[in-house]
């Protein structure tokens, strides 16, 4: 499971190291091949990293959809950007180009652990989205813990 924040520094050739923690789960896990794609919420652009047999099992159900006009958008747009990779010997991935600047990711970067993903900010915009704490209780009341 991916959890936590992490900033982290994005070098000039759009490197950046996955934490040690995050790559011996997906060693243990998934295997290093990972999947980068890029999506906006309320006009807030990130990247999501899946390990690949994650992004797979997303692929699929696209696939298996009843609704062939969203599952069209969700191929062109979720399944078409995404760029496969792996974790090199240092432990870092390259974060695409054409992905980097569409997600508005500069030289810091905060990525942030989301269960079965992880996913990459702008730190400065990730930060002026978090979740409002009345966001947050509400949501709190909705699972058992």
């Amino acid at each position: 499971m991916f959890t936590g924040e992490h900033p982290l520094n994005v070098d000039d050739k759009g490197r950046l190291a996955v934490p040690a923690r995050f790559r011996q789960q997906l060693a243990d896990s998934h295997g290093l091949q990972l999947y980068i794609t890029i999506v906006t919420l309320d006009d807030n652009p990130r990247l999501e990293i899946y390990p690949a047999p994650v992004f797979r099992d997303i692929a699929e159900q696209i696939q298996q959809m009843e609704d062939r006009d969203l599952a069209e958008a969700l191929k062109l747009g979720f399944v078409g950007r995404a760029v496969e990779t792996e974790i090199d010997r240092q432990g870092r991935i390259v974060l695409p180009p054409l992905l980097r600047r569409d997600a508005g990711i500069g030289n810091r970067a905060m990525l942030v652990g989301q269960i079965t993903r992880f996913d990459v900010w702008d730190q400065p915009a990730y930060e002026a989205t978090r979740v409002g704490a009345d966001q947050l209780a509400n949501a709190l009341k909705q699972i058992r813990r």
